[in-house]
């Protein structure tokens, strides 16, 4: 399928599908411990979040990632969003002072409304980041990027192989799953089920109708995937080789040395307590925009070039 969701590889010929999946994985960290570092400011969580937000949609781009796909995987947590803002708006943070409006006698504050704002904005970043991992690595090569990392608890015999195998068919069954789901309710809603519309209790015995055969599903292609694997000869335990072997070129170091950069100044600002008016602070971060603006730039020329010249690149 062409669309790509959470957990589905798309197939392009983009300079983040070719980057070795062991530096995709280390990036994917380092930008996700970037995304929930705390700040000393609002204003610098904003602003951080903000520069993070646009490197991380420019890389979707770069990887022909539709951001349309990118919003319909996050259509499950509005619900969590909007239940999360109920909360933040009855139950403030600690120290709340700046009254934003009234609803009634209840005061909504700013600080309850900033504390939405980022655990959303943490949250969409979060998606995208998997996202772009998921839509962009081979199955078979997240298998070995995990393995790789994993290599030292060999030592002490464990099953590195299973876990890496283990997480890298969880992944690729999530748009297995989903695609399941849709056909499963649209047989349902062909009966006469209405997931939509009605009371509670009749919604709820929907869905019900839905998890049961969703289950059934799942039970049937995992045991069909254990026996398919089986009949291939396939033992955890045998040493294997590989088709494939794994390389670091030119490009994954510019984008190792770039998140590296990246993750060492959030820490820095999260640790110094850096703010707008820290001494040098405006010059360093314009000088950094214009870093990742440059990488931007010429991984864009990098991957149209090899667009048009295949053969020659």
């Amino acid at each position: 399928m062409s669309t790509s969701v959470l957990g589905r590889y798309v197939g392009h010929n983009s300079f983040i599908h070719k980057m070795d999946p062991r530096n995709k994985i280390f990036c994917l960290i380092a930008l996700m411990v970037a995304v929930f570092i705390s700040y000393p400011t609002w204003e610098m969580t904003f602003i951080i979040g903000g520069v993070l937000a646009a490197f991380i949609f420019a890389l979707l781009m770069i990887a022909r990632v539709r951001i349309i796909d990118l919003f319909k995987s996050l259509r499950v947590l509005w619900f969590f969003v909007l239940l999360l803002m109920i909360i933040n708006v009855f139950m403030p943070p600690v120290n709340s002072e700046h009254v934003a409006f009234m609803i009634g006698k209840k005061a909504v504050y700013w600080e309850a409304i900033f504390q939405s704002l980022k655990i959303i904005l943490r949250l969409v970043l979060m998606v995208s980041l998997t996202m772009l991992l998921t839509a962009t690595t081979k199955p078979l090569d997240l298998t070995y990027g995990l393995e790789w990392y994993m290599t030292p608890l060999k030592l002490i015999k464990f099953p590195v192989h299973e876990i890496a195998m283990t997480i890298s068919i969880a992944l690729r069954f999530i748009p297995t799953l989903l695609d399941e789901t849709e056909r499963i309710m649209k047989a349902q809603s062909s009966r006469g089920v209405d997931f939509k519309h009605g009371k509670i209790s009749s919604r709820l015995k929907a869905i019900v109708s839905l998890i049961i055969p969703l289950f059934i599903s799942s039970f049937q292609r995992s045991e069909e995937l254990a026996d398919s694997m089986e009949a291939r000869g396939y033992d955890p335990k045998a040493k294997r080789t590989r088709y494939r072997v794994l390389r670091f070129s030119l490009g994954d170091l510019a984008s190792f040395i770039l998140c590296s950069v990246f993750l060492a100044a959030t820490i820095v600002i999260s640790s110094f307590r850096w703010n707008l008016n820290t001494a040098h602070f405006i010059p360093w971060f314009i000088l950094s925009l214009l870093l990742v603006l440059f990488y931007m730039i010429v991984v864009g020329l990098i991957a149209a070039v090899r667009r048009r010249h295949p053969r020659k690149v």
